[in-house]
């Protein structure tokens, strides 16, 4: 299966055109963590967030409210980093990118290209199935207004950093927007200024693994 179908590279930014040139880059030849970690389900590690977390239970017992975790295969050879939950969304829902319409165009385009199996229906229970693809987000918890601060998003880093290490087959990422591009890069020990983000970027953050850049799906 070819990832750049999803979204074909352009010319001046193709897999082999730029190596990574960062030396302080971390590398990510040998992925040995079997379970990558996550955020409790009460996890107070953003005030902010926890405390949105909570108005929202109060408003809505039903939802999910609480960290989402990634969903996919830790096998998966293809890593889509999103931004944050989306709060009738995954944040509702209990998966990334489900409920919302967000999810509704990644999710049909997963289905074309052969990385997801079953029928999508807006609900973590529908049955759908990932093949050769997992799904995270460099925020777990749902930000209010959908805008996570540096603290934030930094706060959420080392989970993202292990969920790349828990991953022995990855080779490509999809970014999904501007801050997970630079969530991804910082987390790899990349400088984000030696990359810049643009829709349907390729980059060759080492040998053995690329970034695709794509606006997220919630402004296409």
């Amino acid at each position: 299966r070819k990832f750049t179908k999803i979204l074909p590279v352009t010319k001046t930014a193709s897999f082999t055109a730029r190596r990574s040139t960062t030396k302080t880059a971390k590398n990510w030849s040998t992925r040995d963590n079997p379970v990558p970690d996550a955020p409790g389900r009460n996890c107070r590690k953003c005030p902010r967030l926890a405390d949105y977390r909570h108005a929202n239970r109060e408003a809505h017992p039903d939802w999910h409210n609480s960290p989402v975790e990634s969903a996919g295969p830790l096998g998966a050879r293809l890593l889509i980093a999103g931004l944050a939950p989306g709060v009738r969304g995954a944040n509702r829902t209990g998966r990334p990118f489900t409920g919302d319409f967000a999810g509704d165009l990644l999710y049909s385009t997963l289905l074309e290209f052969g990385f997801t199996r079953g029928v999508y229906r807006r609900t973590a229970d529908d049955g759908v199935s990932f093949e050769d693809c997992r799904i995270t987000n460099a925020v777990r918890c749902v930000p209010p207004g959908n805008k996570p601060t540096g603290a934030e998003i930094a706060a959420c880093r080392p989970f993202l950093e292990s969920e790349i290490a828990s991953m022995a087959n990855l080779s490509v990422i999809l970014a999904l927007g501007g801050i997970a591009h630079q969530a991804v890069l910082r987390t790899l020990g990349h400088k984000v200024s030696a990359y810049k983000f643009a829709h349907r970027a390729a980059h060759q953050l080492s040998p053995t693994l690329s970034m695709i850049d794509s606006y997220h799906c919630s402004r296409l």
